[in-house]
């Protein structure tokens, strides 16, 4: 009996949508739990007293625009444009640490005022989802400079545009999320 070959493209892009489904899952619980948890600061500040809604307009933009950068990017890499994919890539990964940067320090500043994870069950659940979303943002970083050098040792090939489309969609599903964070945690937070 003839043995059975499944598309291995097929395969890999299931494989990674059930991926992506399973984040959206972990992420609509952390936003679950921030929304039930986000009146129990126990006396200590609010989100309306912590958060500044330009800085975290400001990420907002900047993720937008490596979003952006990572679509173009996936056009040229459809067009076999070695350098241009390569260009795009390194923006979004520049872009990308720079939004990172600025959640850093945006943790950095609320952990010297006092207002750590410890603080309250608001913070915990804030800096639970915002934390978890940079780690996937650093994670995505590290996939990006992976790529990068993987492409230039063995140009665009069907598995390398298969590998960035995976990488594409993982870093816009990282943008929707964000666009969540700053509508429940910063914008309904200070108002």
């Amino acid at each position: 009996m003839p043995e059975i070959h499944h598309d291995t493209t097929e395969k890999v892009s299931f494989g990674f949508w059930v991926y992506l489904m399973t984040d959206l899952i972990m992420f609509a619980v952390l936003f679950a739990a921030f929304a039930v948890l986000r009146g129990n600061t126990f006396g200590g500040p609010s989100g309306a007293q912590l958060f500044s809604l330009p800085f975290a307009l400001t990420e907002t933009l900047i993720l937008l625009t490596s979003s952006f950068t990572c679509g173009l990017a996936m056009v040229f890499a459809h067009r076999n444009d070695k350098n241009k994919v390569t260009a795009l890539f390194t923006i979004t990964s520049l872009l990308g640490t720079a939004f990172l940067a600025m959640e850093f320090t945006e943790f950095h500043r609320l952990i010297l005022e006092g207002n750590g994870p410890q603080r309250s069950a608001f913070l915990s659940s804030f800096f639970t989802l915002v934390g978890t979303h940079g780690l996937h943002i650093a994670v995505g970083l590290l996939w990006i400079i992976v790529l990068i050098v993987k492409i230039w040792k063995t140009n665009l090939t069907s598995a390398n545009i298969r590998r960035l489309t995976c990488l594409s969609l993982f870093w816009h599903f990282l943008d929707l999320v964000w666009i969540f964070i700053f509508t429940i945690v910063y914008l309904m937070g200070t108002i």
